[in-house]
């Protein structure tokens, strides 16, 4: 499935929910769903910064589509990487550097998180194209 299908499901899921506490809910069902970090990878240099709860995530390159992992100690924020991991799990580097995110703006989410979440979930995204940069330039080496 590509990144923009993925996208337009979840704006679809988000769209079934009439307002944000469901919303919130069903971010917190994905963030259950979350494929976990190893502990051995709860590091300092996997951790998120910019994050007002502690994230972790790791990637690896499976052939050439990137997989994901990562944890969170907060429930909510979980769900956020969640989201995120969902739509870029699974694809290739190129892929994910040319996506846009632009499904966040359309499900409301960053309208509905605090200023602090807000710039969370940016560096989250920062984080995912970091690491799909750097297997980029490995797989064209």
């Amino acid at each position: 499935m590509t990144i923009k299908a993925i996208q337009e499901e979840l704006i679809e899921e988000f769209a079934m929910f009439d307002d944000w506490m469901q919303r919130y809910e069903y971010m917190i069902d994905l963030g259950k769903s979350l494929p976990l970090i190893d502990k051995q990878n709860k590091t300092d240099d996997r951790v998120i910064k910019g994050c007002q709860s502690k994230v972790w995530l790791d990637a690896e390159l499976k052939g050439d589509k990137m997989v994901f992992s990562a944890d969170s100690d907060a429930i909510i924020t979980k769900g956020i990487i969640a989201i995120l991991i969902r739509t870029f799990n699974n694809q290739t580097p190129s892929a994910i550097l040319n996506s846009n995110t632009d499904f966040i703006d359309q499900i409301g989410l960053k309208e509905h998180l605090s200023a602090t979440r807000a710039n969370g979930l940016t560096s989250m995204i920062k984080k995912l194209k970091l690491y799909a940069t750097a297997y980029q330039a490995k797989l064209n080496s």
